[in-house]
């Protein structure tokens, strides 16, 4: 019988650093899926990329004027490595001085499974390309071809081979809920992707949006998403998995930008699903490691950065803590960086 088991948050450690996002909506897709808004979700519409491109260099040549930084610019909204016009070389060389004098100290860029080769991102590589996130959003035929996604599991799963063979850090992006969606195919496409050891993980359940041809098929009976309370526990438990896989997830759920909200029209969307989704996680860790006691905990102490956390959106958790035997009284926070049970 233990009398204390210290223990550090399951998550795994991920460096935080300032990001500079530049949206460049549709741009480079060679199609639009049948759930995809992107003029909503980054309140801008289809772009002229000479204009993102000048206005990017103007701000970060203000930003380095005035000492701000550093920063990690990443692009998204579009598919960066099928930009026209030799545009990703564009972006990277125009950035090049800003890279150099450390203002950017990383970058990187989301794209499509099926627009990426090994030559390509070598090529990006050499020019200042640090990482490429994947939006896979499914390695199911079924799902990817009735989200109008153009490729299959196999292209997907080549895509992020192409990456690392490239030598470039691995994004993916998962989309549960998609059309298409069977019973275990959200679990299958996590187990695939802890498979690929990615450097992290972003997972957007699906959403109904004004405006594309999912609200048709929707509003047609064609679509069922999720409800919120599936997508709370699929996701804890996708969570759960890519914490031990040593895989952090770095989003869930798109962000809550007004343009975006007013035009959702079904679907999981929560403003706080991420942090009620790591509070469940990390309660379903705790009560793992209090079975480890062999006895009846008599305290747990919590490091108080995370205090925020612990109790989940509005304490939600509460209850659940005091049925696992932590009275308010038997919680403390301290400014250790462990947890520990005794």
């Amino acid at each position: 019988m233990m009398t204390s088991i210290p223990f550090p948050h399951p998550s795994p450690l991920h460096s935080a650093t300032r990001i500079w996002p530049v949206f460049i909506p549709f741009a480079g897709c060679p199609n639009r899926c049948v759930f995809c808004a992107q003029d909503k979700q980054t309140g801008r519409d289809v772009v002229r990329l000479e204009a993102v491109l000048e206005e990017l260099v103007r701000d970060l040549g203000e930003a380095q004027a005035a000492g701000r930084g550093p920063y990690e610019l990443a692009f998204f909204g579009g598919t960066f490595t099928a930009l026209p016009h030799g545009f990703p070389e564009k972006f990277l060389s125009d950035i090049d001085r800003f890279r150099k004098s450390g203002l950017i100290i990383k970058t990187r860029c989301s794209t499509r499974p099926d627009r990426v080769t090994v030559k390509k991102l070598l090529n990006l590589k050499s020019q200042g390309l640090d990482m490429v996130e994947l939006g896979v959003q499914s390695f199911d035929d079924a799902a990817l071809e009735a989200a109008g996604r153009g490729y299959s599991g196999v292209v997907a799963r080549q895509g992020c081979a192409a990456v690392r063979d490239a030598g470039l850090e691995l994004g993916i992006q998962l989309m549960p809920g998609l059309p298409g969606d069977r019973s275990g195919v959200f679990r299958f496409d996590v187990e695939e992707a802890a498979r690929l050891a990615p450097d992290n993980v972003r997972l957007y359940p699906c959403l109904v949006i004004r405006g594309t041809e999912l609200e048709k098929i929707w509003r047609g009976g064609g679509y069922e998403p999720w409800p919120l309370e599936r997508a709370v526990e699929e996701l804890t438990w996708a969570v759960g998995r890519f914490w031990r896989a040593g895989i952090p997830v770095i989003r869930m759920g798109v962000a809550p930008e007004e343009a975006l909200e007013e035009n959702i029209l079904a679907g999981p969307w929560h403003p706080a699903l991420g942090q009620s989704v790591r509070a469940r996680a990390l309660l379903d860790h705790i009560r793992k490691k209090a079975s480890e006691l062999g006895r009846s905990p008599r305290e747990l102490l919590v490091p108080r950065k995370f205090s925020g956390e612990l109790f989940g959106h509005a304490r939600e958790l509460a209850l659940c803590y005091q049925d696992l035997g932590f009275a308010p009284r038997k919680i403390r926070f301290h400014d250790s960086d462990k947890f520990v049970l005794s």
